[in-house]
Order: C-alpha cells, then sequence, then structure tokens
C-alpha cells in the first residue's frame, strides 16, 4: 500500500474510529486497521486519535482588499445614517459631505482615510453594509382621512401634481395622532410640502377644526422662503371648507390656486403621503395624544429645530421622467438634494437673493447633530406627556 493510499484510507477509519463510543467495537477496528496498514497498535491508537482531516482551503476573494469592512469606517457610517433617520442609501450618500464636516464638532476627529472612504462610498456599498440592521426600524399604521363633499364642485381637481417646477406649489395632509382609535379629540399634524423644492413645513392642531387649520396654513404661508402660488389638498374635510377656500380665492392680491385630488386615489397625493411617513410618522410613531398640553409642545418643535433639520440637511429625489415602454412605466430621477439646495438654485423671480443669502447664513451657523439631539429631547418629553393619559 503506499502513503498516499495509507492517508486516504486512515481518513475514513479515523472517522469511524472517533465516531464509535463502545471499546469493543473500537478494538475491532484497531485490529482491522493494523493488518491493512502493518502498524503498530499505539502507533495506530495515536494516529487514529489525533488525525487531521483535509479541509479544502477558502478560496481568497480576487482584487485589491476591500477599505469599508474596517470599524473606522463603519461606525460613523451607522451614526450618520440614524442620526439623518435612516434614509435610503443613495440620499444617504448625498447626506455624508453635507453632515461629515459636523461630525468631529459632536463627536470626534476622523482620520483622513476614513473621510476619504465615506466621500467615495457607493449606494450599493451602503446597503451591503448597513443590510444586517435595516430590519429593525419598520413599522406600520393606520389611515384617517374621511372624506368631505362641501365646496367639492368648485374646486378643481388636479392629477399631475408631480410636473411641477416653480417653487410655490404646495401639497398638504394630515396626520392624525389617534392611536387605534379615532373617537374623541386629539392631536393632528398638518403637513405641507412644496412640490419643485420639496421644502417641508409641519403644524399642529387641536381636533380638525376649520379655523384651526387655516391658522396654521397662514403661519406656514409666512414661513416659506417662497410665495405661494397653489394649494392642492386631499377631499377631506379640514380642507374642503368655506374658511379655507376664501382665504385662498378671496384676496386682493397674491390669490392661490385651490386645487384637490380624487377622492380614494391616494397615489394623486403622493409627494405628501410619502413625508406623512418619513416627516412625522418614523418620529413620532402611532401613539394617541389626546392631551391638549401636547399641541404647543409639536409646534415648538415644529417651527424651529424640526424644519431646520428636514430642510437643510435631508436630501430627497425628484421624479424628472416618466414614459411607457410596452408594459413597463420607466422613471429616471435627478440627483438627491436637500430641499435648501433646491431653493438655491430656483430663479430669483421666485426666490429673491436677499432670501437666498438669509437662508445660506443660516445654514453656515447650524449643525445637524445638535438639532437632531434637541429634537430627541422634545420628542422625549412629548411621548412621556401622551404616554401619562
Amino acid at each position: 500500500m503506499s502513503p498516499k493510499s495509507k492517508e486516504e484510507y486512515s481518513a475514513i477509519m479515523a472517522g469511524r474510529y472517533k465516531k464509535i463510543k463502545k471499546r469493543n467495537q473500537k478494538n475491532l477496528i484497531l485490529n482491522e486497521y493494523c493488518r491493512i496498514t502493518g502498524y503498530h497498535r499505539k502507533h495506530a491508537i495515536r494516529k487514529l486519535n489525533n488525525f487531521t482531516f483535509f479541509v479544502k482551503p477558502r478560496r481568497k476573494k480576487p482584487g485589491r482588499p476591500s477599505r469599508y469592512n474596517n470599524p473606522p469606517i463603519l461606525a460613523p457610517l451607522k451614526t450618520i445614517w440614524l442620526q439623518a433617520n435612516l434614509p435610503c442609501s443613495k440620499n444617504l450618500k448625498a447626506i455624508i459631505p453635507i453632515w461629515l464636516p459636523h461630525y468631529a464638532q459632536t463627536y470626534h476627529a476622523l482620520d483622513l482615510p476614513v473621510i476619504k472612504a465615506l466621500k467615495s462610498i457607493s449606494p450599493a456599498m451602503i446597503d451591503r453594509l448597513l443590510k444586517p440592521i435595516r430590519p429593525k426600524y419598520k413599522k406600520r399604521g393606520i389611515s384617517c382621512t374621511k372624506p368631505g363633499s362641501l365646496l367639492r364642485n368648485q374646486i378643481p381637481i388636479k392629477t399631475n401634481q408631480w410636473d411641477e417646477f416653480n417653487p410655490g406649489c404646495i401639497e398638504a395632509d394630515t396626520v392624525h395622532h389617534c392611536g387605534e382609535s379615532t373617537q374623541g379629540q386629539y392631536a393632528i399634524t398638518i403637513d405641507y410640502d412644496d412640490i419643485p423644492t420639496q421644502w417641508t413645513e409641519q403644524r399642529a392642531t387641536w381636533g380638525k377644526g376649520e379655523a384651526g387649520v387655516v391658522e396654521q396654513t397662514k403661519d406656514v404661508e409666512a414661513s416659506l422662503p417662497f410665495r405661494m402660488c397653489e394649494f392642492d389638498c386631499d377631499c377631506g374635510g379640514e380642507f374642503i371648507n368655506e374658511h379655507l377656500f376664501k382665504y385662498f380665492t378671496h384676496r386682493a392680491k397674491n390669490q392661490v390656486r385651490f386645487t384637490r385630488s380624487r377622492a380614494y386615489h391616494s397615489n394623486d397625493n403622493s409627494h405628501i403621503e410619502q413625508k406623512n411617513w418619513t416627516h412625522v410618522r418614523q418620529w413620532l410613531g402611532y401613539q394617541r395624544f389626546d392631551n391638549p398640553a401636547i399641541v404647543p409642545l409639536l409646534n415648538d418643535l415644529y417651527k424651529n429645530e424640526w424644519r431646520l433639520y428636514h430642510n437643510f440637511f435631508i436630501p430627497s429625489v425628484k421624479l424628472v421622467e416618466k414614459k411607457r415602454v410596452g408594459s413597463k412605466v420607466i422613471k429616471r430621477y435627478d440627483k438627491p438634494k436637500t430641499p435648501f439646495q433646491r431653493v438655491m438654485e430656483a430663479d430669483p423671480f421666485y426666490v429673491s437673493n436677499a432670501k437666498k443669502r438669509e437662508l445660506q447664513k443660516l445654514f453656515d451657523s447650524l449643525n445637524p447633530f445638535d438639532l437632531r439631539n434637541a429634537m430627541e429631547k422634545k420628542i422625549a418629553k412629548i411621548l412621556k406627556l401622551a404616554s401619562l393619559r
């Protein structure tokens, strides 16, 4: 028997020898092994007990080693992803250059290779690195929009909301903080979104009263960096009423075109429906806010850190082209940009140069990590007050 044959035979016998527990059966295998190989019995025992089985070496990944799998890369990437409220990989890639200069001020300075790696990382690599922790952040909720019939015939329907390019086209919707029941009174967040720039504003009101919605809409209009020229909403009674209709259409100047979507067609309001999730639900959840003291706390949050954080530091993509090819609808999006960047690129006719300089000065004075920490404290106070009920 050749040495190679003995090694192959030893591998088979060692596997059988180690699996058997009874002494008499081990003796039978050992006797057979010594008779075939000619080994001394003590040598055969040592060889079978200490036999090293062949393990196929793992194939080495071709190419240069990855520079993104090191902990120094993953730690700041995960921190920015969590602080930016779980954006997708393409938006996170656009966020990193904006947030990275403030990282050292809030946490610690990063090495130059880490900074270069974060700036050059691709969206696909971001998905691979964050894949293990993404499933932990998923929530579901309920819808509370009830259609209103008043003035429906006087307000025109608009279904091409995405085809807008000039600032001032506002889409609005309500987010109900009712928990699992719509019975009784509770706080409501009114969500406003400018379709061309993605600039968002949020305000809270107690219940779905018409006067409260008009009051918060006036406040939002005064806070926008551009003039409101169009207002689009769903068929809910909080919007389709005489108060809001007269406010927009019975003006001496700067009248606002008032339009609505079709009833039971949520895709007509797809822009604001998306913001309801990313700008409200992901932060405040689905808890019931049935304490009137929560409303001023929400408005204090919305008018300060909330609007600065989302409008200056959270980018999004816009649909620029949609066409049908056979049975498929092909969509093309622009690069991720923050609402602040889109406002700065707007025509001076809609956003004056003085307003742009004012916004730039405000942006230079902000730190996204500080805004996020302040928001977390205020949100914790709101949720604690809501849980007391």
